[in-house]
């Protein structure tokens, strides 16, 4: 369904091209119980995925998340010396400094940009996104790029019986440039700490070194999380619809956050979306991404050919924080 959102101001801000880097190793369910105590059954009925992709040692955080960003600069006819600003969202890259988005801009050429990373979780290429809207439509960059990037085999125990099953790696992008009509819609937001504890890591990384018996790991109180979502996130996302002047009978497509199949179908049903609306259920296939996992469940969407250009989008991230972001877009 073609449509325009509300927006406020007068520049306007678009996605103009989208790309994705899927890392080449295959995981099926069989592998994972190999390091856990469980079945392929029981992960597909528990998180509905089937299969998700590792990332081998080459395949860094660095070089996924420039793939990714290379595919999406040319889909949208642009080079890197067109781009002003690039945003990285990942919560897994265990180098600290220099900055990811640093990085990923010197691979890609792109030496007039400025590169700033964003650590929001699952919920951050939602908030990147917003944030590179904004400065688009304040004036500030003419092009920008938004990357979602994560290794998250790095940071999930793989003998984990409760998560391990659910993370994998791989990375997306967006170019956002500007538009003469609104493309991205207002971005509805939140952070409550008080739920902090339900996603964590174990302890700071200054606890490692040679007196350390174990390395930090991610923790997920699953049903806290899958609570607040239902409680806090789906009205959200409703109100990111309402923030666009658009209707739930005029989505064409609906891409929340990969965090599990049940969370997707439940969160479809309380938008009261029908079969018009295509759901994206990449989990399935790539596993729970984090930052990547909304840009890479859009790609795939699109590729699908069960949504297409021009195409109103809800999308919505959300997580460690806890916190989430959600907003509605055309899409490229």
């Amino acid at each position: 369904m073609t449509r325009t959102v509300r927006a406020a101001g007068t520049r306007h801000s678009a996605l103009i091209g989208i790309g994705a880097y899927r890392p080449r190793r295959v995981v099926g369910n069989a592998e994972i119980c190999r390091r856990i105590d469980s079945t392929e059954e029981w992960i597909e009925a528990r998180s509905g995925i089937v299969e998700r992709r590792f990332a081998d040692d080459d395949e860094t955080l660095t070089m996924m998340a420039t793939a990714a960003a290379e595919k999406a600069l040319a889909q949208a006819g642009t080079v890197p010396a067109d781009i002003d600003l690039v945003l990285v969202a990942s919560m897994s890259d265990l180098l600290q400094t220099p900055p990811l988005a640093t990085r990923v801009a010197y691979e890609l050429g792109a030496s007039g940009a400025a590169g700033v990373d964003l650590s929001a979780a699952c919920a951050g290429f939602c908030h990147a996104l917003a944030m590179a809207s904004d400065a688009v439509r304040a004036g500030s960059a003419r092009r920008a790029l938004v990357i979602g990037a994560e290794r998250m085999t790095d940071i999930v125990e793989p003998t984990d019986r409760s998560i391990a099953f659910l993370f994998a790696d791989g990375a997306g992008a967006v170019v956002v440039g500007d538009s003469d009509t609104p493309g991205i819609g207002p971005v509805v937001r939140r952070a409550d700490g008080a739920y902090g504890a339900a996603l964590r890591m174990t302890a700071p990384w200054a606890a490692t070194g040679a007196a350390a018996t174990e390395r930090p790991w991610m923790r997920m109180d699953g049903r806290r999380v899958f609570r607040w979502a239902m409680d806090e996130v789906s009205p959200a996302v409703g109100r990111a619809l309402d923030e666009a002047g658009v209707t739930a009978a005029e989505l064409g497509a609906f891409v929340p956050h990969q965090a599990n199949l049940r969370m997707i179908e439940l969160m479809s049903e309380r938008l009261g979306l029908t079969a018009a609306t295509a759901v994206s259920r990449d989990v399935v296939h790539s596993g729970n991404t984090s930052a990547a996992s909304v840009p890479l469940a859009l790609d795939a969407l699109l590729a699908s050919q069960r949504a297409a250009r021009g195409d109103t989008a809800l999308l919505a991230g959300f997580g460690a924080g806890l916190n989430f972001a959600s907003q509605v877009v055309i899409l490229p």
